[in-house]
């Protein structure tokens, strides 16, 4: 009975669809109506609620770079980067007196330096401010340049000095002072590394420093340019060029037979590259007609072996540098015979010079050997005079 009283209920009115169907179109206007008085009201907002606004976001982009700054300077603290996270979580708070706002905000929420600017290296508080965005920096005429000698360790001192976080330097070497110079300044700056406020631009060539044309040319680009120059024993320095050559071409001549102009007089050929870049004073006194020597540091190739940290030290200090560049960065490799670097450059393993660095020598008749050192004496005396440094090649 009761199924059958229900069964005969009438259907639902259409006047409750409609009803409906009004009301819901009527939720829907007002919507719609909020919605555009909203917009007109934010475009329209009195000057100065816009200027509060404009407060407010130039408060928040302040915080950003001054955290920013605050994080990298705290990641270059140690001795050493611990990673992209070595941040600490923690918050601020700034407030803004003058718009009477208060912003929060935790570190996660703050744009942090590309990791491949911070992986490899520490990065310098001096231009801490500047490490984002990504490729922010300008390229520049090198303030610094290895200009010498051929053999005497240059392509080592590049590679420890890279190493800085205010250096940056050109792989290769340019070449522009010697051979390119008809390409111009302009060609020559695209060659360098973008750098950030702080940060020296180098490159080497060890052919500069013999080079007639090389020391005009130079202070035509700048007076103030520094130069590095590396030396090493005159003697082991030509037997390392020959060395060089001989693996290159082993058809060549040998050793004693390019040294001399004639064997019977022991007269030294002095025009053979190899005598002739050792002869160190002649090359020099060319130098200084451009350059005052407060603006040339000689660096020892021996030293540069033996003590890498404290001739990296002397090279620090003459680029104007903080003395980065420790003992904690080398290790000495028995089988080369040399200090490699324990992180290089980008990496964070061990590296030491390529297999073309540390050659042997062949054996040179000592005889041969004593006549160029009887040779090159007078030379290093001069020499030692001139920069106010004693090798001790003559010993």
């Amino acid at each position: 009975m009761a199924f059958s009283r229900i069964s005969k209920l009438d259907p639902p009115s259409r006047g409750i669809f409609r009803k409906a169907a009004v009301m819901l179109c009527s939720l829907l206007t007002s919507l719609f109506l909020l919605h555009c008085l909203t917009d007109r009201c934010i475009t329209t907002l009195p000057s100065p609620v816009k200027s509060s606004s404009r407060r407010a976001a130039g408060l928040f982009e302040d915080l950003r770079s001054r955290r920013t700054k605050r994080l990298v300077y705290e990641w270059t603290a140690g001795s050493e980067l611990t990673g992209y996270g070595a941040a600490r979580r923690s918050s601020r708070v700034l407030a803004d007196e003058r718009a009477g706002q208060v912003l929060e905000v935790t570190e996660e929420s703050l744009m942090l330096p590309p990791p491949d600017l911070v992986a490899s290296r520490k990065v310098s508080p001096r231009f801490a401010g500047k490490l984002s965005p990504l490729g922010e920096g300008s390229k520049k005429l090198p303030q610094a340049l290895i200009i010498g000698v051929k053999k005497g360790g240059t392509r080592a001192l590049l590679e420890f000095l890279r190493v800085h976080p205010d250096i940056r330097a050109v792989g290769a070497e340019p070449h522009f002072f010697d051979r390119n110079y008809e390409n111009g300044l302009e060609w020559y700056r695209e060659l360098m590394p973008k750098t950030l406020e702080g940060q020296i631009t180098m490159e080497k060539t060890p052919s500069y420093f013999v080079t007639r044309e090389a020391p005009a040319r130079i202070s035509a680009m700048s007076r103030d340019t520094k130069l590095i120059v590396v030396v090493r024993d005159p003697v082991t320095r030509a037997i390392s060029d020959y060395t060089q050559t001989l693996s290159k071409k082993p058809d060549i001549p040998s050793f004693e037979s390019l040294t001399f102009k004639n064997r019977t007089t022991g007269l030294i050929d002095t025009s053979w590259s190899a005598i002739q870049i050792g002869i160190y004073a002649k090359h020099l006194d060319n130098w200084l007609q451009y350059f005052p020597m407060d603006q040339i540091l000689f660096v020892s190739g021996e030293r540069l072996i033996s003590d890498p940290a404290g001739e990296l030290g002397r090279v620090q200090d003459f680029l104007g540098l903080k003395r980065i560049i420790t003992d904690k960065h080398f290790y000495f490799n028995q089988t080369k015979g040399f200090p490699c670097l324990k992180k290089a450059e980008g990496s964070s393993k061990p590296h030491c010079l390529g297999k073309t660095k540390g050659r042997t020598h062949p054996n040179i008749d000592p005889e041969v050997v004593q006549r160029l050192r009887d040779f090159y004496r007078p030379f290093n005396m001069k020499f030692y005079q001139m920069t106010g440094r004693f090798f001790g090649w003559d010993d």
